[in-house]
């Protein structure tokens, strides 16, 4: 009896040195060529973010310059500068966004490679487990009678018994550590959908960086040619664009009053009351290019910017935010023009550099109609005198003040 009792341990012992030890995890083995490959993998990664921390750091410093430049005087010599700075950044901004792209590319190829690891480790484990239970079962085929008398002794029975609480225990074990790795092998999974997710909203951003640096060398080319490189014709441009925002700016203000008292005395405050359930983006939601009294504004030194701009191709559909009457619907030529919206509860919302329009003065439109094309391409229908690549300028108004947009779009 003791020698099919040694039978039985060296089947064991052979099924463990076939399979090997169930592993916890993934294996770190140092000479398994996939350990060897993750390991390459992971010094690539480290590589890569060091690369994106140099860059991080030189489009720091570029924007130290831009902010220095914005502090002088407003000269075109400034503003070429300004700009120049701007196109520097933003070439740096595409090397970092590739840079991440190929890091997250060699994030996916990794997670890769740990979750056909961990599918591995499963199969091994699932096979450990089935050799347990054959163990087990062959034991379990005997009545207690039989296994007591097939012994010499107490004492070899007991051992036997003892045996058999270890295969069980074992057993429990691997089937905790299968559940365990396959709890990992899940998390892995999401980790690879996230770091897909990433790697498009990466592509996605690197063609919106390719777009406008474009835009802003266009700019630049714009005004040298505008002002024929003339200091005196630059500062007159400069003038003609306050006078025009300042112009439009009284104008959206005396046209919110007068159809506020014109819908009241038609139809009462009812006819004022906000009818939606909130804002919608007037353009697909995308890049904010200048924020509201954003500080790094190209011409602040002109006006404070009222609005968020909104990256848009030249010619995109403009969507009212919401409901509501039409102020002012003005098609300036290639000057500055724009549409209105009066809205209930105080609100109004102006879309700036439109390059064409929809609608007229007093229709009411519903939310999400489409009013207008986006514009703002320098020298193109509806810019204005100065602007700084199609976009849409986005003001929303609240008794006919300013306020941040981004405090009412979802």
């Amino acid at each position: 009896m003791l020698k099919k009792r040694g039978k039985n341990i060296i089947s064991i012992v052979l099924i463990i040195s076939f399979l090997g030890w169930p592993s916890f995890g993934f294996s770190q083995n140092s000479g398994n060529p996939v350990d060897e490959e993750i390991s390459q993998l992971q010094n690539q990664i480290y590589a890569k973010q060091q690369e994106l921390e140099d860059y991080k750091k030189q489009e720091q410093e570029y924007k130290k310059k831009i902010a220095e430049k914005q502090s002088e005087q407003a000269t075109l010599k400034t503003q070429v500068a300004v700009l120049d700075n701007n196109i520097a950044k933003t070439e740096i901004e595409i090397k970092s966004t590739q840079i991440d792209v190929d890091k997250t590319n060699l994030e996916i190829k990794k997670v890769t490679l740990e979750i056909k690891q961990a599918e591995d480790d499963i199969a091994r484990k699932k096979q450990y487990l089935e050799a347990l239970l054959r163990l087990i079962a062959r034991n379990d085929d005997k009545s207690a009678l039989e296994i007591i008398l097939s012994y010499n002794s107490i004492s070899d029975f007991l051992d036997q018994v003892e045996y058999i609480k270890n295969l069980n225990a074992n057993l429990g074990d691997v089937m905790e550590k299968v559940k365990e790795v396959k709890k990992g092998l899940e998390e892995q999974n999401a980790n690879l959908n996230k770091k897909k997710e990433s790697l498009e909203e990466l592509k996605k951003k690197l063609e919106e960086q390719k777009a406008e640096i474009g835009d802003q060398k266009v700019n630049k080319q714009y005004i040298l040619d505008k002002t024929k490189q003339s200091e005196k014709e630059y500062q007159s441009l400069l003038s003609k664009a306050k006078a025009e925002q300042d112009n439009a700016n009284a104008a959206i203000i005396s046209a919110e009053r007068e159809i506020r008292k014109k819908l009241a005395e038609k139809q009462g405050k009812d006819a004022l009351k906000f009818s939606d359930k909130g804002f919608v983006w007037p353009v697909p939601k995308n890049v904010i290019t200048a924020y509201f009294h954003d500080p790094d504004y190209p011409y602040r030194h002109i006006f404070e910017h009222p609005a968020i701009d909104i990256r848009s191709g030249q010619g995109t559909a403009i969507m009212a935010a919401a409901s509501g009457y039409v102020a002012k619907a003005v098609d300036n030529g290639y000057g500055y023009s724009y549409i209105m919206i009066v809205h209930g509860d105080g609100l109004a919302t102006v879309y700036g550099h439109v390059s064409g329009i929809n609608i007229k003065t007093d229709d009411f439109v519903a939310q999400g109609q489409i009013i207008g094309a986006s514009g703002g391409m320098p020298g193109t229908k509806g810019a204005g005198y100065l602007t700084t690549g199609p976009h849409l300028h986005f003001e929303v108004r609240l008794n006919g003040i300013p306020v941040n947009p981004l405090n009412y779009l979802p």
